[in-house]
């Protein structure tokens, strides 16, 4: 009997501390467990945002080359058009068959050439000026929006304009003009990227399909595409503070569709509202009024 006394005597301590290390051991485990879903989700965000930052960097890629190569060609011709004119300036000099104002009207010719290619210079400074400050514009509204589905909202850059597209099925219940909470946050999103720029003026657009529609007040789909974009207005104003100045609405009806409205997928993509960030062509006219 004083032998097992002493045996459970020396075994009992090795008992506690083995079951002790198992409990630490599987909270370590947990936590383990944890952290690497953590980093997988860190993961999948960075890969996010690296093919955002490639697809804007693409396609602000094409368009720089396309603008590029316009320059170059006004370039060429102005390079030619000195050549030439200092050429015949100078024969006639050599053969003197010119008088003196005339001579002097063919150097202002020459000088206005030197005038022109400066003003294409600071149109091409302008236009970049205008393109990278789109293209940050985009940046930041896709950051702020986040991975909703592509289908939902669509944010891009078009011949120098920015816009943004969002589905009725995000922003309305069927033949609804109430924007839906879920929305709201969006907008409000959205909103926050546009408050940060003062200077921007944006029309908030109104589309739908071509089905016939009329309820209640509503009259027909010009009705219902002037009430959703308005609705939408409402909720930037008054619940974001966005400026009322500087909101435009506008209504399109079924009149410009984005897919055919023959079938259902196409007249899902075609009831739509779009925000459509307005250039700022004083700036350009201005451009022309030095000229």
């Amino acid at each position: 009997m004083r032998i097992k006394n002493v045996t459970l005597s020396a075994l009992l301590p090795l008992l506690l501390l083995s079951c002790v290390g198992s409990k630490k051991f599987k909270t370590l485990q947990s936590k383990y467990d944890s952290l690497n879903k953590n980093y997988a989700s860190l993961q999948s965000d960075l890969k996010n945002c690296n093919s955002q930052k490639d697809n804007c960097l693409a396609e602000n890629k094409s368009k720089d080359s396309k603008y590029q190569s316009q320059i170059d060609d006004l370039n060429k011709q102005i390079a030619y058009l000195k050549q030439n004119n200092t050429q015949a300036l100078k024969q006639l000099e050599d053969m003197s068959v010119i008088s003196s104002a005339q001579a002097a009207s063919i150097k202002q010719s020459l000088d206005n050439i030197g005038a022109k290619d400066a003003y294409i210079q600071s149109l091409q400074s302008a236009m970049a000026h205008k393109d990278s400050l789109n293209m940050m514009l985009v940046s930041n509204l896709k950051g702020a929006i986040g991975n909703l589905n592509d289908n939902d909202i669509n944010v891009k850059v078009d011949k120098g304009v920015v816009y943004i597209d969002i589905s009725d099925k995000l922003l309305f219940k069927s033949g609804s003009y109430d924007v839906t909470e879920k929305a709201k946050k969006v907008l409000g999103k959205v909103a926050l990227v546009l408050k940060n720029q003062p200077d921007i003026e944006f029309m908030v657009e109104g589309h739908t399909d071509n089905v016939p529609f009329k309820r209640g007040v509503l009259l027909d789909n010009w009705d219902l595409s002037v009430k959703r974009a308005t609705s939408v207005i409402r909720i930037l104003q008054y619940k974001y503070g966005l400026p009322a100045a500087h909101i435009e609405a506008g209504g399109r009806s079924e009149y410009q569709p984005v897919e055919s409205n023959e079938t259902s997928a196409g007249r899902a993509a075609n009831r739509r509202t779009r925000i459509i960030v307005l250039p700022q062509l004083d700036q350009f006219f201005k451009l022309l009024e030095k000229k």
